[in-house]
């Protein structure tokens, strides 16, 4: 009676030796307090929840080459992994403009970074989305070195509230900036069986793409809800069933996942952006600057190459990345969530 008169709440307790919901997950979502937990759950391979693991980034500093004084552009903060990695390189003297259109998550890691001694004279952090760098760059000056990691982020990922996985129940919602635009369930209300077959095909090369579509569509026009991931996925797995049963449940993990792909992509017009980013790139970049870009999935990775040789023939990149590269074995054993990156890089021509 005390406690609840002192508005004191009782932490979620969890059955068993492990947590598996979100929620009770509150030794991992509090890192500052339970540095030992968070780190056997990194020992294991696993990304602990809340947290993200920031990928490449030796590959990526070894390429940016950070002196002190310069000036950066980290395009998606996220977590923050990379831009304190690249604010450490500059020992105190220059600047990092960081962007992000997450404000739960951009607040969160404006507050992480500040606390470790990197307040608003060395960072700005802007909500605001990398496909107006030009404007950024107008306020800032030209950057020495751009660095874009177009991964969702650990923490949108494992948060059901967010929508962006089948794996735990929540609103399918899949938005970056869960204040603007529509969600993915409102989105799939107002398709037509042909847009979504074609978003499906071209944001995430899904092979089923017609059945899923048909399946989606089908259901929505019979008055039933899809406003959550779970029925999604169940949507999907109905999709599927006419594939042998002992191939089915791997198909239906993966089409799932590239169901979520597209329609991430989709509502939060992910490409749209890419395409503007890499339009102005060359344009924001000091002469002789530096940009590093992470992908992850086929239709990203595609564009950059396709921009960077572009701006190359045309004289405006001195040099681009011929060879993509990849994260080592080592640091895919460590962080599965590393297997599927390319980074891509291109120096601005003197």
């Amino acid at each position: 009676m005390e406690n609840q008169q002192n508005g004191h709440k009782r932490r979620v307790r969890y059955s068993g030796t492990h947590p598996k919901r979100y929620q009770e997950k509150y030794k991992e979502l509090h890192p500052e307090k339970y540095s030992d937990t968070v780190s056997k759950v990194i020992q294991k391979g696993s990304t602990p929840a809340g947290m993200h693991i920031s990928i490449c980034v030796k590959e990526i500093l070894d390429f940016l080459q950070i002196q002190p004084g310069q000036n950066g552009l980290d395009a998606t903060l996220g977590y923050g992994g990379h831009t304190l990695e690249m604010l450490k390189c500059l020992e105190g003297k220059g600047h990092i403009h960081a962007l992000d259109v997450d404000p739960i998550e951009s607040e969160k890691t404006k507050a992480r970074l500040a606390d470790l001694g990197y307040g608003p004279e060395i960072l700005t952090v802007r909500l605001q989305n990398f496909a107006e760098i030009d404007q950024v760059a107008a306020e800032a000056g030209r950057f020495d070195f751009v660095l874009a990691d177009l991964g969702v982020s650990s923490m949108q990922i494992d948060n059901p509230e967010r929508g962006f996985t089948f794996k735990a129940e929540g609103p399918l919602d899949l938005r970056m900036n869960p204040e603007r635009g529509i969600s993915a369930a409102q989105r799939l209300k107002e398709i037509t069986l042909e847009e979504l077959t074609g978003m499906l095909t071209e944001n995430a090369d899904e092979p089923y793409a017609e059945e899923i579509a048909r399946e989606v569509t089908g259901r929505l026009k019979r008055g039933e809800e899809i406003a959550t991931t779970t029925k999604l996925y169940q949507v999907i797995g109905d999709a599927l069933a006419f594939l042998p049963e002992k191939d089915r449940k791997e198909a239906v993990k993966k089409s799932s996942q590239r169901t979520f792909q597209a329609l991430r992509i989709d509502v939060n017009n992910e490409y749209e952006a890419l395409y503007a980013f890499l339009e102005k790139l060359p344009e924001v970049l000091a002469p002789g600057g530096r940009a590093a870009i992470l992908t992850f999935h086929s239709g990203e990775d595609r564009l950059v190459k396709k921009s960077f040789k572009q701006y190359k023939k045309e004289g405006r990149y001195s040099d681009i990345c011929e060879e993509v590269i990849r994260p080592s074995q080592e640091e895919c054993a460590r962080n599965s969530r590393a297997r599927s990156t390319k980074m891509r890089w291109a120096v601005r021509a003197e």
